[in-house]
């Protein structure tokens, strides 16, 4: 065996003998936040926030975070909008036999006495933005999917693991460093694959919706209390916006939750609800981004030609778009910030061309599906029998 050979063989069985420890060290925590009815709650915060960890629960309350050995005595923090804040420590939700955890509903009647006009709390949520969420330069991990849906049924899918390079709500309404990591794509089954939309990658897109990041005419709009809640000790306020002007769209009217204290704003969405902004608190408090998606749809006129292809006496078809975005990563050490600019910013997401890593997806931990997500994958998966790996592995190169 001459020197290079002995010096390869004994680097791989380091690389091995490495991998193997650092596996032993990942404390995997998987469980399910529910309320006392033992209904899910979607969206809660599960973390350790003095350490930067943290993840949140998908639409069905399941979590999955990874965790060491050195995190053994520390205490999880899991908090959801309108719940009490539940503490454990992390040894004994190891150590329990149902890793679920049940928040206890935190029950707000605001007296309306106490409390300001609703639009003087969405001109002091505006004004307190940037001391209230994270607006130095920091960077989001993020799982960014996209699903095109004809006729109610998923038709393509879209995955890539991104790096996004931002300064929060202060930044603007558009995002130029973004760095798609890893990606992978379904087979295509659209019969509509070339019909008009923005050349916008997704995340600018939600930047471009978001009422934080653009800002709004707060005097456009009739503002009204909608409801009370609290999110991790503080009281909120729900507040909903409905626009004055002539070519208003209730697409865009906005609903803010906001606390009685700090005016941190906990959550957006618009008033139909397809489109929604959850946001959590890192360890000093501050707030950032931890979950958006937003679901669109249109029409489309069909001929006659076309519903004989589609098998269709309906001289319409429903096109809809939804896109979710998931952040498991926050740095703020700009020692640690590498994100590379691309030129992804204004191109469909569809249109990211991706080398495929297969190694790469194995071995990502991915968040827990959502029932979305399965009734989606099991459609697309059924239209010619071909499992999703296949497709990945066929389609992606």
């Amino acid at each position: 065996m001459n020197s290079l050979k002995v010096f390869t063989f004994f680097n791989i069985m380091f690389l091995l003998c490495h991998s193997a420890q650092s596996q032993q060290e990942i404390l995997k925590i998987e469980g399910v936040v529910l309320d006392q009815a033992k209904s899910s709650v979607p969206y809660a915060a599960i973390g350790i926030p003095s350490k930067w960890i943290g993840t949140s629960s998908n639409e069905d309350g399941d979590f999955y975070l990874e965790l060491s050995k050195e995190n053994v005595l520390d205490t999880l923090e899991i908090s959801s909008i309108g719940y009490i804040t539940s503490k454990i420590l992390v040894k004994d939700f190891i150590e329990s036999s149902e890793k679920t955890i049940t928040l206890e509903e935190d029950i707000v009647s605001l007296n309306e006495v106490n409390i300001l006009n609703p639009a003087q709390y969405v001109k002091l949520a505006f004004k307190n933005l940037k001391n209230n969420t994270v607006s130095s330069v920091h960077e989001l991990k993020i799982l960014n999917r996209f699903f095109a849906v004809e006729n109610d049924e998923a038709k393509f899918f879209v995955e890539h693991y991104i790096k996004v390079k931002d300064v929060g709500p202060r930044g603007g309404n558009n995002v130029n460093s973004i760095e798609v990591v890893e990606g992978r794509k379904s087979a295509d089954y659209r019969y509509f694959k070339n019909e008009r939309s923005r050349n916008m990658y997704p995340i600018n897109f939600m930047i471009m919706i978001d009422p934080l990041r653009r800002g709004l005419p707060i005097s456009n709009y009739k503002w009204t209390k909608i409801g009370d809640s609290s999110y991790d000790g503080e009281d909120i306020v729900i507040i909903q916006g409905v626009s004055n002007t002539k070519e208003r769209q209730n697409y865009s009217d906005p609903v803010f939750y906001i606390g009685v204290d700090t005016y941190k704003v906990y959550k957006t969405r618009n008033r139909p609800s397809n489109v929604i902004y959850i946001y959590k608190k890192n360890k000093d408090g501050k707030l950032y981004l931890s979950y958006h998606n937003h679901y669109t749809r249109r029409f489309k006129d069909l001929n006659e030609h076309q519903q004989k292809i589609l098998r269709t006496k309906s001289k319409k078809a429903k096109l809809a778009f939804r896109n979710e975005i998931i952040v498991i990563g926050l740095e703020t050490d700009k020692r640690k910030i590498d994100t590379k600019d691309s030129d992804v910013y204004d191109k469909k997401m569809q249109d990211v061309s991706v080398k495929y890593n297969l190694l790469f997806w194995k071995n990502f931990n991915l968040p827990p599906p959502t029932e979305y997500y399965k009734k989606s994958i099991k459609e697309l998966e059924s239209i010619y029998n071909v499992p999703l790996e296949t497709q990945f592995n066929s389609v992606n190169k």
